[in-house]
């Protein structure tokens, strides 16, 4: 499976999840998902992906 989110490392040395679909940042509610440690955005990139491949099997 091709994930959907993935990891992008900012010139700051931080990191954002991008959406491979759009290739902008991803966002979570109101927030854009960017300025994060590694550790947390890969955490957002597997759980967006997983979310998404959830709503692709069910059709919503």
């Amino acid at each position: 499976m091709t994930q959907r989110y993935k990891l992008c490392r900012e010139p700051t040395g931080t990191w954002a999840v991008n959406d491979a679909l759009t290739g902008r940042p991803a966002e979570m509610g109101s927030r854009t998902i960017v300025g994060m440690n590694q550790q947390d955005a890969e955490e957002i990139a597997d759980l967006l992906s997983k979310l998404d491949a959830q709503r692709r099997e069910t059709g919503s």
